[in-house]
């Protein structure tokens, strides 16, 4: 794999607009060849791992879909303050005014 040149590296930096002197322009530039190489290495190490490998097997645990009895509308808004249309009634908070 070929060097980053310190070119890219003010390349990047443009397009970033980040304002870097020409040390951290050499700095980065050593940097960030480093990090291309071992992200290289890495590829070439794991390149026969699926991608979504994982040591530990998962799966879904859920429950089945069972319909079971629930309130009726009277009677879950049977304690409420307020109802409106068999709707809870709560002031409103946003857009007072409007």
């Amino acid at each position: 794999m070929p060097a980053i040149s310190r070119d890219e590296v003010a390349h990047l930096a443009r397009l970033s607009r980040l304002a870097l002197t020409d040390a951290e322009l050499d700095q980065f530039a050593g940097q960030l060849d480093s990090i291309l190489s071992h992200v290289q290495t890495i590829t070439e190490v794991a390149a026969d791992v699926p991608a979504t490998a994982s040591p530990n097997p998962t799966t879904n645990v859920t429950r089945p879909d069972v319909v079971t009895p629930s309130l009726t509308p009277e009677q879950a808004l049977d304690q409420a303050p307020a109802v409106e249309e068999q709707r809870f009634l709560v002031p409103q908070i946003l857009g007072e005014g409007e």
